[in-house]
């Protein structure tokens, strides 16, 4: 134990004694490391800020809307549009074995709401209760929707987080009325605030029940139709399914309406699901070209550590044939340059990482819009420390031990 002591000091002394280039060293050690995990925090939080995007519209959702049908050889009914129905969404929970779960909808964005201090016209939503197993709309006070408020067509909305500041602006809201349209609601429920940064679409928009919207607020110029929805939200049973149950719900919506359902031009929709992998593979792309961006950096670092310790064992190399003249063995000599080179690599790349973590905890309080700050990646910083440690000490080692293999003679001859 006190030969280790005695080597970890004469460690300390020698970098002492070559305070420039230790510290040199030591910079281009810790920049590598903290350039690193900066440029592949960035990627991370890029990545964190948008998966946040879509979990604030709910897991594996699936959209479609009123669309037309292309132009067929023979048909009548070219580019005729057609809208969805309520048998369109019973026939899909029905006839759709992909499918979990369905809601249909129905929006519109005329409904002007009217409090006993402002006004708003935010987007108002006929749905079912149990829209929330598909959707993900948190409730902040009182009560989401029931079947009780469905089955009795009863007036009462949640209201959305930024139409609730827009109509009560920091007063009470649950349990107070507004006009929607002249007809008087009870508020029963409010929002938690969805989405990420200055998006506030979503909480601009406020529930009432499907049977409900559909009493006082029906779709417009839809037509002869008593039973037209704006959209349905679906989900399927399994996220490796979701394309699956898209061929299920067209070929349900072509039957019902009269055109072929292989046509893709006929379906307005959205699928979150190949929306998020296409991302995905977006940010992949883009953290690989900011990695290597930053292990170039690193590779700077990597070739300084290496020169600076070829440097140090060929400037002592006479000190080696000294050391091995009064009986220091070659496993102690090679011990001793293991040590420099671990300990500056290790020390480097701690203040490296530290110094990232400092940044990127400064930028956390940092409003980045629909992206969150960068983010400590500890897998990354492990890589980069062990990457650095074994390039530092193999440099050390390969020449510390041709010079230990020196006969002590030879090696005091060294310039």
């Amino acid at each position: 134990m006190r030969l280790v002591f005695d080597i970890f000091g004469q460690t300390l002394q020698t970098l002492w004694a070559h305070k420039l280039r230790s510290f040199l060293t030591m910079f281009g050690i810790a920049w590598g490391v903290g350039s690193l995990l900066l440029l592949v925090g960035v990627g991370e939080g890029f990545r964190e800020g948008n998966r946040k995007q879509f979990a604030s519209v709910g897991e594996n959702v699936m959209f479609i809307w009123s669309g037309r049908a292309p132009a067929m050889n023979g048909s009548f009914t070219a580019l005729r549009q057609y809208y969805l129905t309520y048998r369109d969404y019973l026939d899909i929970v029905r006839d759709c074995p992909s499918v979990r779960a369905a809601a249909p909808v129905v929006g519109r964005s005329d409904i002007h709401a009217v409090s006993d201090f402002y006004q708003s016209s935010g987007r108002i939503n006929g749905v079912p209760a149990s829209i929330t197993d598909i959707r993900y709309l948190p409730i902040k006070e009182g009560r989401w929707l029931n079947d009780m408020d469905e089955a009795q067509k009863r007036p009462v909305i949640v209201l959305g987080d930024e139409t609730r500041r827009t109509l009560f602006f920091g007063r009470p809201a649950v349990g107070t009325t507004i006009l929607l349209n002249g007809v008087r609601f009870e508020v029963v429920g409010i929002l938690a605030r969805i989405g990420h940064g200055d998006n506030t679409n979503q909480n601009l928009q406020s529930y009432v029940p499907y049977s409900t919207m559909h009493e006082y607020f029906p779709p417009l110029n839809v037509g002869e139709g008593t039973d037209v929805i704006s959209m349905i939200n679906y989900q399927p049973k399994t996220r490796a399914l979701h394309e699956q149950a898209m061929r299920e719900v067209h070929h349900v919506i072509g039957r019902n309406h009269g055109f072929d359902p292989n046509n893709s031009d006929s379906f307005d929709e959205w699928d979150t699901i190949e929306t998020v992998d296409q991302v995905g593979k977006i940010f992949d792309a883009m953290n690989t070209f900011l990695g290597s961006v930053g292990l170039v950096t690193l590779a700077l670092g990597a070739i300084g550590i290496i020169n600076i310790m070829l440097v140090a064992v060929a400037d002592r190399t006479r000190e080696i044939g000294l050391r091995k003249a009064v009986g220091a063995t070659n496993g102690s000599i090679m011990f001793q340059f293991f040590v420099e080179g671990a300990f500056l690599t290790l020390l480097s790349g701690s203040i490296g990482i530290a110094g990232a973590a400092a940044i990127m905890a400064a930028l956390s309080g940092v409003d980045m819009g629909n992206f969150d700050p960068p983010k400590l990646v500890p897998s990354t910083a492990i890589l980069a420390v062990t990457s650095l440690a074994i390039a530092g000490v193999a440099a050390g080692l390969y020449p510390a031990r041709r010079a230990a293999l020196l006969e002590p003679v030879e090696a005091l001859r060294k310039e």
